[in-house]
């Protein structure tokens, strides 16, 4: 007998290659075989939908792993990675200029390298965060227990929870640098 998540999982499973499978027929039958084009894709989709997308997943991936980490914990030691999330995302915003074309060739290849790589960097923020929240709230946990339990081990205990912590303060660094040379506008 299949209990209630392993249902949910098959079902959603089935869902999607159900879905691919129609979509796939679809193309097949009245010949758009030619969609199937990752070029034609990131031509076609807007710079701004890249940058925008990027500041999303830095901003929700990194409140995520905050919620994730004080989850575990049951101690705000995670607050931090939310921030950088939301740092992160203003640099990300202010980088992004109008511009006045519409299609490819007009747009630029400097715009959609921007767009790229503002997507890129909130890639890049939103899963550190997310693994910075989930590691300090695992660490924090075994803080707050071995402080309970021996009250000289917090310090110890607290460097190792400042390591963890710096694995969203590298991910920041890295969007950072991935953004530097990024120029999006006319």
């Amino acid at each position: 007998m299949m209990n209630g998540q392993a249902i949910l999982y098959t079902s959603v499973t089935v869902a999607f290659w159900t879905t691919i499978l129609i979509v796939g027929i679809c193309y097949t039958i009245f010949d758009l075989g030619f969609r199937f084009d990752v070029a034609w894709f990131l031509t076609e989709t807007s710079p701004f939908m890249w940058a925008n997308l990027g500041i999303g997943l830095a901003i929700s991936l990194s409140v995520v792993g905050a919620a994730w980490g004080i989850y575990i914990t049951g101690i705000i030691f995670c607050e931090a990675v939310a921030i950088y999330g939301i740092i992160m995302a203003i640099v990300i915003s202010n980088m992004a200029e109008n511009f006045t074309g519409t299609t490819p060739e007009t747009i630029g290849a400097r715009n959609y390298q921007a767009g790229y790589s503002m997507f890129g960097a909130g890639l890049t923020v939103g899963f550190s965060n997310l693994f910075c929240g989930i590691c300090v709230g695992i660490v924090g946990s075994g803080a707050a227990l071995a402080d309970a339990q021996n009250a000289n081990l917090f310090v110890k205990i607290l460097i190792v929870e400042i390591f963890g912590s710096a694995i969203g303060l590298f991910g920041v660094i890295v969007a950072i640098l991935q953004t530097s040379k990024v120029k999006m506008g006319d």
